[in-house]
Formats: C-alpha cells, structure tokens, sequence
C-alpha cells in the first residue's frame, strides 16, 4: 500500500528527485558543496510560509534523502559519499542558509549516521553503517540527557525500554531513532537504534523558532532491543566495554555535536544576511529626512555601515568554522582506527568548537536581529517573515547556556585547563 504523505511529499519535488537521481552522488567536496547549495535554494523558496504554516518536513527529508546529503559521511563500500567531517559541516551551514530547520535536522542526522562509528564496536559500527547507507535511513534522536526518566530494564536477551522525553529531534519524520538512557543499576549510558514507528510521538512541537525541526515529546512503551544492539556493551557478558564519557575518544561525540550547532547557527545568519541583501535591493527605500538625501537604499550611509559589519562578522564566524572543522576531522582521520586519542588532545580541540559556540551565537543572534534595520519597518509584517531566522537561532543558542562556555573557554585561556566531558562540552 502506498503512503499518501509520503507520496504527497514526493511529488512536492518530483523534478529535483529525477535531476539528483540521474546525477548519482557526487565525486568530491566541490561537488558535495554544490549539491548542498542546491538543496538549499530549493528549500529556501518555500522555508518562509511552511515556517508559518508549522509544515512538518516530510518532503524535505524526502529531498535530503534523493540529494544524497543523507550519506555524505557513509563508506563508499556501502554506497556513501566517503567524504569527512570537515566537509559535512560546510554542506550543513550551506544548507541552513536556505531553512534552519531543515539544516539542523540534516545535522542531527549525520551526527546520529555516525554515532556507532565512535561508541560502537567496530561489528556494531559496520552493521550500522551499511543498514543506515543502504535502506538511505533518515534519523532521528530521542537523546537528552536532562531528561532521566527513561528506563532500561534487562530481560533475559534483550533490553526493554519505557519512558519519556521531553524533545526529540526528527523523529516524526524519520526511519529509525536513536534512544538513549542509563540502565539500571548502572551509571554507564546506553544508545540503540530501533525503527521510529515503535515510538509514540506527541506531535507537539510549537516552538518560537526551528519550527520545522519536529523536536517535540515522545513516549517510549516496552521497546525491546537485542543487547548485541546496545552500543559500546557486551552481548555475552551485559558489560559495558567502554563507557561513552569514560575514554576520550568515545566523548568525541559531543563536540561533534556542539559543532553541529555552530555551523547552523552561522548558516542561518548567512541566510538571514542574503535575505537582507535581496529585499533591501527590491524594496527599502532611503530615508528623506536628512541633509545628505539618497535616491536608493542601497547608498544610505547606515545601511552600508550594517551590511559591512554584518558581513565581517559573518566572514570571521565562518572562517572559525571552517578550523574548528577541520580540527575535529583531522582528529578523526588520526585516530578512528585505534581510538587512541589522548585527553589533552580532544580538550584542546572542544576549546576550539567551544570558542566558536561563543561566536557563533553572538554574532548570528547579533545579524538576524539586526537586519531589521536594515530593511525597514515594512518588512516587520507577517508576509515577510522575516524574523523567523532570529527566532530559529534564538530557539536552539538556549539548547545549553553560552555563559558556561564562556567560563570553560576562561578556564583553558587563563589556567590551561581542558574541559572535563559531560554531556554538553
């Protein structure tokens, strides 16, 4: 039987599936940034009225998945991109620039693709791999750590898992999701990906921002999971092997995550940046009422002055991406193998994506707020939708507070201390 929706959402893109279809994957970076520039113009159409209709994003998961931007980071063995970190994090900021939540949504994803990759065995890692790259899985995550009433109970084989979480990310719109919980009797965190249709999602994500982001609650009802499928853990002994905070390699997860964060809390202000730029050209008008008059917005002094601020601020936010990118990805290249890398090393590299999380936030909530004026009070109507880029970055920079990153990156500046892992650093 066919699925409506998903035959619906399909349709909604049928030229760009059959063009990304015909093309294949793409063969390198460029390539890879090209398609996301793509995708992102195709989103960007029509991000502003499914922001205020609060469209589920069924149809732009469905595009996610033709473009191939789903796999950019699986084995090509199993018919992914093979391309690394470095990249995925230009592809996710170019895709936020078009719709925030659809770049957060590919973000979470490629962070949850990977996932097995760093807590997982490496039987675990392949397996996972290969379903996720050759059943091209979208996932979602039921993954919050402040949320402690998930519970794991052992029966025999498996694992049965009952509980709640407050938000999960793409869930609704997902094939399989990630849960995560401590068993009990233990302090050691599981992870396991089961099918999303076993879950019970609240749909009731209404959000000031990230609207489409499906981030909403979901109750979890006597899921069972095979222990061979909890990451990190013996089958055999019900031990785990290697505690997810408890080896420096194994806490990469989290600052991977954090810069997740970062490169589409930049790319959204990049959109919001572009949007400024096309409605000022088309529609601002100069101010009258001054003793140096303009006939065109575009050379009145003040507008000048924002656009060049903003977009120096821009420049620099993203130059910093792209370090903090290619440090953690060259953390990976070195030790994925052996996972072998030491606490000083992963420290200085969290610092990096940590100073970052400080810029990123100050300068896209600066940007996206600030384009106002720009354009002008015109463009404060509900047609325009304009704020929905402030609205996005200001929903996701209270995911954790940017002050204790301030504190922690301090601590690193003035003491030479690396932070010690947690769940957010």
């Amino acid at each position: 039987m066919v699925d409506p929706i998903a035959s619906e959402a399909s349709s909604a893109y049928d030229a760009h599936h059959k063009q990304f279809t015909s093309e294949g994957l793409p063969k390198n970076a460029a390539g890879w940034l090209s398609r996301a520039q793509k995708v992102s113009e195709i989103v960007a159409t029509t991000a502003a009225q499914r922001d205020l209709d609060n469209t589920s994003p069924t149809a732009e998961v469905l595009l996610l998945k033709s473009s191939g931007l789903t796999k950019i980071l699986g084995p090509v063995q199993y018919g992914g991109g093979g391309q690394e970190w470095d990249v995925a994090y230009k592809v996710i900021r170019e895709v936020a620039k078009g719709d925030g939540s659809i770049g957060m949504l590919l973000g979470y994803h490629l962070l949850w693709s990977t996932t097995a990759n760093v807590v997982g065995t490496e039987e675990q890692k392949e397996r996972i791999q290969k379903n996720i790259i050759e059943n091209n899985w979208f996932i979602g995550g039921a993954v919050n750590p402040r949320d402690a009433d998930l519970v794991i109970t052992p029966e025999g084989d498996e694992l049965v898992f009952n509980g709640f979480k407050h938000f999960n990310t793409g869930g609704v719109v997902s094939d399989v999701t990630w849960l995560e919980g401590a068993i009990d009797g233990h302090k050691e965190h599981i992870f396991a990906l089961v099918p999303s249709s076993q879950l019970t999602f609240a749909y009731n994500w209404d959000s000031v921002g990230l609207r489409g982001s499906e981030s909403g609650s979901v109750r979890i009802q006597n899921v069972r999971v095979a222990w061979a499928d909890a990451l990190g853990w013996d089958a055999k002994t019900q031990k785990p092997i290697e505690a997810v905070l408890g080896i420096p390699y194994a806490s990469l997860l989290l600052p991977t995550i954090q810069n997740v964060f970062n490169n589409f809390y930049v790319g959204i202000a990049l959109g919001a940046l572009d949007w400024a730029r096309a409605y000022t050209l088309k529609f601002t008008r100069p101010w009258p009422y001054t003793d140096d008059p303009k006939s065109k917005a575009q050379d009145e002094f003040h507008i000048l002055q924002k656009f060049g601020s903003f977009h120096a601020h821009l420049a620099a936010a993203s130059a910093l991406a792209d370090v903090a990118s290619t440090e953690i990805a060259d953390l990976y290249r070195a030790h994925s193998q052996n996972r072998d890398v030491d606490a000083r090393k992963r420290g200085e590299v969290a610092e990096t994506i940590a100073s970052l999380k400080i810029v990123a936030t100050d300068t896209s909530l600066r940007v996206t707020s600030g384009i106002f004026e720009i354009v002008g009070a015109r463009a404060t109507g509900r047609k325009a939708n304009a704020d929905r880029f402030w609205r996005d970055i200001r929903t996701h920079t209270l995911h954790d507070p940017v002050a204790y990153k301030e504190r922690e990156v301090g601590r690193y500046a003035l003491l030479g201390e690396i932070p010690e892992p947690t769940w957010y650093t």
